[in-house]
């Protein structure tokens, strides 16, 4: 099983390579520097602190929405072609397509923290800029597994990036969200502690202040990294099990 698992995530890798992701990437990487340039100039002060803030929180959401849209249409397109029964007929175990898929994804997720965090460079030290891009691959790598779970779930790329885009902004805002339940009555309360414990805290994911005053702790990301992805890997497998194909 880990050869097949191997030539799938290394097909999954050459399909956004060679489609037209790489071309929205460079075009994300020339118009992202250009805007941020511009609103840095127009700070009176720490203009170049600004300027690294507000270029990583473009790169960032920039991509989750390109690493979503291409892991919900590859799914659902190969599965419109019939490319996963013929897969599957050639006896290869469902566990493989799936990993495979994740590990793919995964890598393809590798592209762009690998591109932007060489970008960052221009604007703050190496040691930031690689904390940063290795906080912004798990981001993106928690993403792409949850839009797998979903494309796999509902069948339909709009459902899969509704859904995506809905569990990311949720995650990303669960922090503020506690915040302000704090003087809440206790069941709103309790509900939005529940929903925090069910979410990765991606609010402490990529921290544009990173790429500005430095401070990232890799590892306790790097452990919620790897939990939510082996969790959410598990759960696309056991609906992929239960679907009669």
């Amino acid at each position: 099983m880990p050869g097949s698992i191997y030539t799938i995530a290394t097909y999954t890798l050459l399909e956004a390579l060679r489609n037209r992701l790489a071309w929205t990437l460079g075009a994300l990487a020339i118009g992202a520097p250009a805007l941020g340039g511009l609103v840095g100039q127009l700070a009176l002060t720490e203009s170049a602190a600004l300027q690294a803030a507000l270029l990583a929180a473009l790169l960032r959401l920039g991509c989750v929405v390109l690493v979503a849209g291409f892991v919900a249409s590859s799914v659902a397109r190969e599965a419109a072609d019939k490319g996963q029964e013929l897969l599957l007929a050639l006896a290869i175990p469902r566990a493989a397509y799936v990993l495979g898929k994740l590990a793919g994804f995964g890598l393809v997720a590798l592209l762009p923290a690998l591109l932007f965090g060489v970008m960052a460079l221009t604007l703050a030290p190496a040691a930031w800029c690689a904390a940063w891009a290795v906080s912004l691959w798990c981001e993106l790598w928690i993403v792409a597994a949850f839009c797998l779970l979903c494309v796999l779930t509902f069948g339909q790329v709009t459902a899969a990036l509704a859904a995506t885009l809905a569990f990311y902004l949720l995650a990303r805002a669960i922090g503020s969200l506690q915040t302000m339940a704090q003087d809440a009555a206790p069941l709103p309360r309790m509900a939005i502690d529940a929903l925090a414990a069910l979410l990765p805290h991606l609010d402490e994911f990529t921290r544009s202040e990173w790429l500005a005053y430095g401070g990232a702790q890799l590892a306790p990301l790097l452990a919620q990294s790897a939990i939510y992805i082996a969790l959410l890997g598990a759960a696309a497998l056991v609906d992929f099990y239960r679907k009669d194909l």
